[in-house]
């Protein structure tokens, strides 16, 4: 994937984020839930809007966002420490070489330096370039492509390390499908207008792009439409994301002598030596039919159009950290599928680099003034909560067979909880980091992680780290690793308040632990087992009536629209949607039972129940661009922030009890279609 594309794909990710003024922000996370319901709107036809209408009636999305919500509205406050910290060490010229204050002061420095990006323009790129143009095989055409792949480039498919999904204390060598600049498959092979005119934009990017490099404007116009077949005929090899979603449709262990069979005009001898891959006997392909297609094309395409799709990636790849010409046309590009108006300020561009590269060097110091031990307790407290709560409901299930409840439970007891930072921190001594051009710290920092990530092939699995910075406002589950992780970025206001009552924490952060519990048991999670290992250890039956469910629960989705007429994909958000589902419905049960033998206190004219749902609602208020909605319809697996509030309450009788809705009001789903999992 190109950086266009992760960088699209990183704010994907992200669990959406509030509008106006640093202190308008603070404010609005420190007000109970209840503040923003507009009883205008009935919470029994559209709780979303019940509970959130006064903010989305008042909120406009800053100019240079594609949207907006309570997860940006602490991505902003996180953003203010983090810039005090950086700001600080970039500052302190005095600090010992190797130091925190040096890596991070230097790596940050550079970035704001924008005075040396003008003058560098893109001769800090210059020497990947003359090797591109100095290739005139297709065996040097390839040489440079997995050069470019170990400074983290895109060119073809992903090579790197893996954790065995079958045998899951080992890590394996493994290949991935990749090389496109635009962030999905279906950006290629679509044929409606807008998919059409967005492909015309993209061609024009390029050009413009190439012509940033001195071609004239026919010889890079030349180029770019070469540079589009290359990636569309890889586009239509590549498996789409729904059909990804099953993990053994992504597993295939290869010997050597099979993947060379697999794509014979490949030299795999060449990738594995200058990607720094140590002698191994098999390779996972998780997509063998792209492999087989783009290997092919290493035959069929002249050398004279890889050469140009190479220049295309290096230059795209560096494009946001050079001069302003440069950043200005990633920006008009990027705009166009997100729909920000107005380019990020750039000290909010470098602490988003220094993040992403030294995300745990940075992270010590922002848990030091963020996350206290007593936060951390809490925060852990309610996770054994709720890990009692599901425990509970699965041996309660009348669906579930006995042996498959017991292998459920198994796996639930062996859950690992990581909560706001490691216990042991990643070690940067190794990166270098100087007082250079931007560009050369950041390839230098994913040639670092690229070489970290093939250091591991052969190994066993290191279950202590860390896939996110704890600054990140996100929280993950790795069904490999059978693990949930609470970052200290999410574990703050207006989702998890040490001082707050336990509805208002339940119903925001309870929920959402709740929910990265569930993925364990979702329609791909419940593919693991205990150990982390992709095996089935369920009944015939138990499957059959989960997965009747599961395809509930992507037919109800599959029937709400993102923006104008353009449906959700019930398939591809299906695993999200369950999970939050499961997850409401374990931190209610938790709740319950935190509250027993204690006073049921109505706060704001608000019944704790009716606390934790508003909680609930109000995390996922946000506002979309209309292009950054369709953008998400075909990359993220999440569904809109209203119909992660509507569609998980239709199904809960709880929600119905608290606010007193009856039998066909739109916020009550029949009996015959309600999804009954967890």
């Amino acid at each position: 994937m190109s950086h266009t594309a992760t960088r699209l794909a990183t704010a994907a990710a992200m669990l959406a984020l509030g509008a106006g003024t640093l202190a308008a922000q603070n404010a609005a996370a420190a007000a109970p839930p209840a503040a923003h319901a507009d009883t205008a709107c009935a919470a029994c036809t559209d709780f979303y809007r019940f509970a959130n209408q006064k903010w989305l009636d008042s909120t406009t999305i800053p100019a240079a966002y594609p949207s907006w919500g309570s997860f940006y509205e602490l991505y902003e406050r996180n953003q203010g420490v983090l810039r005090t910290i950086l700001d600080a060490a970039s500052a302190n010229h005095a600090a010992a070489p190797g130091s925190t204050d040096a890596k991070l002061g230097a790596f940050y420095g550079t970035c704001m330096d924008s005075t040396a990006a003008e003058t560098a323009g893109a001769a800090p790129i210059r020497p990947w370039l003359d090797r591109i143009a100095a290739a005139s095989t297709p065996s040097q055409v390839q040489a440079v492509a997995a050069s470019m792949r170990h400074d983290g480039m895109t060119a073809l498919w992903s090579l790197g390390s893996t954790q065995d999904d079958k045998a899951s204390t080992r890590v394996v060598a493994s290949i991935s499908q990749g090389g496109l600049g635009l962030p999905d498959r279906d950006y290629y092979l679509k044929t409606d207008s807008a998919s059409v005119a967005l492909r015309k934009d993209y061609v024009d990017h390029v050009s413009r792009v190439f012509q940033l490099l001195g071609e004239t404007p026919a010889a890079a116009g030349a180029h770019a439409a070469r540079v589009l077949a290359i990636e569309t005929a890889m586009a239509g090899a590549q498996m789409t994301r729904v059909q990804q979603r099953d993990p053994n449709a992504i597993y295939h262990k290869l010997s050597m002598a099979e993947l060379r069979a697999l794509a014979p005009n490949v030299e795999w001898a060449t990738w594995m030596r200058e990607l720094r891959v140590p002698a191994v006997d098999s390779v996972i392909v998780r997509q063998p039919e792209f492999v087989r297609v783009a290997g092919g094309l290493l035959r069929t395409v002249p050398v004279a159009d890889w050469k140009a799709y190479l220049r295309w990636h290096a230059a795209d790849e560096a494009a946001p950290y050079l001069s302003k010409a440069w950043v200005n046309e990633n920006f008009r590009f990027n705009s166009k599928l997100n729909g920000a108006k107005e380019l990020l300020p750039r000290w909010k561009r470098c602490l988003e680099s220094t993040d992403g590269s030294l995300g745990e060097l940075l992270g010590q110091a922002y848990v030091q003034r963020t996350f206290t031990p007593e936060a951390k307790a809490r925060a852990l407290n309610i996770v054994r909560n709720l890990q009692a709560a599901l425990h509970d409901r699965l041996g309660a299930l009348s669906w579930m067979s006995d042996s498959t409840k017991r292998q459920a439970i198994g796996k639930l007891d062996a859950f690992m909880q990581k909560i706001g930072y490691p216990d042991r921190w990643r070690d940067y001594s190794g990166l270098p980091v100087q007082r250079r051009a931007f560009v050369l710290n950041v390839l230098a920092a994913q040639r670092f992680e690229r070489d970290r990530q093939i250091s591991k092939i052969g190994q066993p699995v290191d279950r202590a780290e860390w896939g996110m910075s704890p600054p990140t406002v996100n929280a993950y589950y790795n069904p490999a690793l059978n693990e949930i992780v609470f970052p200290a970025g999410i574990l703050q206001q207006p989702f998890f308040d040490p001082a707050a009552d336990d509805a208002t924490n339940y119903g925001g952060m309870g929920a959402v632990i709740g929910h990265e519990m569930t993925h364990g048991f979702d329609d791909e999670g419940r593919q693991y087992d205990a150990q982390g290992n992709l095996r089935d250890w369920w009944t015939a039956e138990d499957a059959r009536l989960y997965n009747a469910q599961a395809e509930r629960i992507r037919s109800q989705f599959a029937g709400y629209t993102a923006v104008d007429t353009l449906h959700l994909n019930g398939q591809l958000t299906s695993g999200e949607n369950i999970a939050d589902l499961g997850g409401l419905t374990i931190a209610y049960a938790a709740l319950q039972k935190s509250m027993e033998g204690k006073p049921h206190e109505v706060i704001n004219g608000y019944t704790p129940e009716q606390r934790f749902f508003l909680s609930w609602a109000h995390i996922w208020r946000e506002q979309s661009r209309p292009e950054y909605a369709r953008y998400l319809v075909t990359v993220d697996p999440h569904s809109p922030g209203r119909w992660r509030v509507n569609g998980p309450l239709a199904n809960m009788p709880e929600f119905a009890q608290a606010f007193q809705c009856k039998a066909g009001d739109p916020m009550v789903r029949a009996d015959a279609d309600r999804v009954r999992i967890w």
